[in-house]
C-alpha cells in the first residue's frame, strides 16, 4: 500500500492544524495505530510552524509566502518533508543535514526540531547557509491497527 499527498501552504498560523488534520486523517483511514499517528502529527505540526515562522522572505507579500508539505505512507514507513524558500539555517547551525543543539533551558522557543528528533525514527535537515530554502524531512516505521483496511503487504 501507498499513500502520498502533497500540500502547498500559505504561510500563516492557520495552515498548521490543516497540515496535521490531514496528515491524522490519512493514517486513520489507512489504519496506523493512533500513537504512531500521534507522534508524526506532533512532529509534523512542529515542523510547520517552523516553516511558518522561519521559511519566508523578508518582506512581506514577497515571493516566499508559502511552503511545502509532503507526506509519504509507503509500506512500513511515513515519510515526512516540510520544505520553505526562506533565508535557510545561519551558518554554523542546522545546515548540511546536521540538527542544532537544544536552546537553553530558559528559553521560550527553539524546541521543534528537538522535538521532532524525538518522534521519528530519522530526520535530515537540508539548508545551505547563504542560499534561500530549508527541507525538514523525517521519517518513522509505522505500526498498524489489528483492523487496518489499508495493511501493508
Amino acid at each position: 500500500m501507498s499513500i502520498w499527498w502533497s500540500l502547498h501552504l500559505r504561510r500563516e498560523a492557520a495552515s498548521v492544524p490543516l497540515a496535521r488534520r490531514l496528515l491524522i486523517g490519512t493514517m486513520e483511514t489507512a489504519g496506523v495505530d493512533p500513537d504512531i499517528s500521534f507522534d508524526l502529527s506532533v512532529a509534523l505540526s512542529e515542523a510547520c510552524a517552523n516553516a511558518v515562522e522561519h521559511g519566508g522572505a523578508e518582506e512581506p507579500g514577497g515571493p516566499c509566502e508559502a511552503y511545502r508539505v509532503t507526506a509519504y505512507l509507503d509500506g512500513e514507513r511515513c515519510r515526512i518533508e516540510v520544505s520553505d524558500t526562506g533565508p535557510g539555517f545561519p551558518a554554523g547551525g542546522a545546515g548540511a543535514g546536521v540538527l542544532p543543539p537544544a536552546p537553553p533551558e530558559e528559553a521560550e522557543s527553539g524546541r521543534g526540531l528537538c522535538l521532532i528528533r524525538e518522534l521519528a525514527d530519522h530526520v535530515h535537515i537540508g539548508s545551505t547557509p547563504g542560499r534561500s530554502g530549508s527541507v525538514v524531512s523525517f521519517d518513522k516505521v509505522l505500526k498498524w491497527r489489528e483492523d487496518a483496511p489499508l495493511v501493508a503487504v
